[in-house]
């Protein structure tokens, strides 16, 4: 997922990173291919380059090798708001089929969900302005449903042209990218529609794994396996920051 996602981001000149799996794949794309990506983290931190992966937005070593340091206010009002960061990467708990996201209950009632997630964050307005969003999560039903409980982050509403009803600057979810293969939106319908496979798994699987029909483009194909180059890089990217 990562080595998938990192690709992705090559040609792209700014992206807001979120801890966890977009951090790794924006900072392994940035020693891949992309040495002048400009890394935004939400604490404000532009254009850090962390010789470790930072375990929070707050964490100091965004700080000592940023660019600048902004306020969070900036970074939303000014950076975000206005539509200059290229890629956003978010996850999600779950994901319907018009890339809609929910991070913030499990479960039909707000107020007595069966789990509590920990809520929007920046996600909404990542969402609603960066040109584009890329998504990572992990492929199952539990997390590819029919409907959300709640929706947090809009990707297209309730399909084409709900969007720009709404007045959002950005496209929108562009990649969806899971440990099965990538997803993007169709063209016409806006539904999330597999467009390639990893190697060793085939379209039954990622159907099992979907909590509805699952669309499947015409010209499916299969994301080229790591390389070594690819791996190396990766492991050492995360074997350095798992060091005490």
């Amino acid at each position: 997922m990562a080595i998938a996602a990192a690709r992705a981001l090559a040609g792209r000149r700014s992206c807001f990173v979120g801890i966890g799996a977009p951090s790794t794949a924006a900072n392994l794309a940035r020693r891949l291919h992309s040495p002048d990506l400009v890394l935004i983290y939400e604490s404000g931190t532009i254009g850090a380059r962390p010789d470790t992966l930072p375990l929070s937005s707050g964490d100091g070593v965004l700080a000592t090798t940023a660019t600048t340091v902004v306020s969070v206010p900036e970074i939303f009002n000014y950076w975000l708001q206005f539509g200059r960061i290229d890629v956003g990467f978010l996850a999600a708990a779950q994901l319907d089929r018009y890339a809609n996201i929910n991070t913030t209950v499990i479960g039909p009632d707000y107020r007595r969900p069966r789990v509590r997630l920990p809520g929007a964050g920046g996600a909404p307005e990542i969402a609603a302005s960066c040109r584009e969003v890329f998504i990572l999560v992990r492929h199952s039903r539990r997390t590819f449903v029919e409907r959300l409980d709640f929706r947090t982050s809009v990707g297209y509403g309730d399909g084409p042209g709900h969007r720009a009803r709404l007045g959002l600057r950005g496209r929108g979810p562009t990649l969806v990218v899971t440990d099965l293969g990538i997803l993007e939106p169709d063209k016409a319908t806006c539904q999330l529609t597999l467009t390639r496979l990893h190697p060793g798994v085939d379209v039954a699987e990622v159907r099992d794994h979907t909590g509805w029909d699952l669309a499947v483009a015409d010209d499916l194909s299969r994301t080229d396996p790591p390389t070594d180059a690819e791996l190396k890089l990766l492991r050492d990217l995360t074997q350095r920051s798992a060091l005490p």
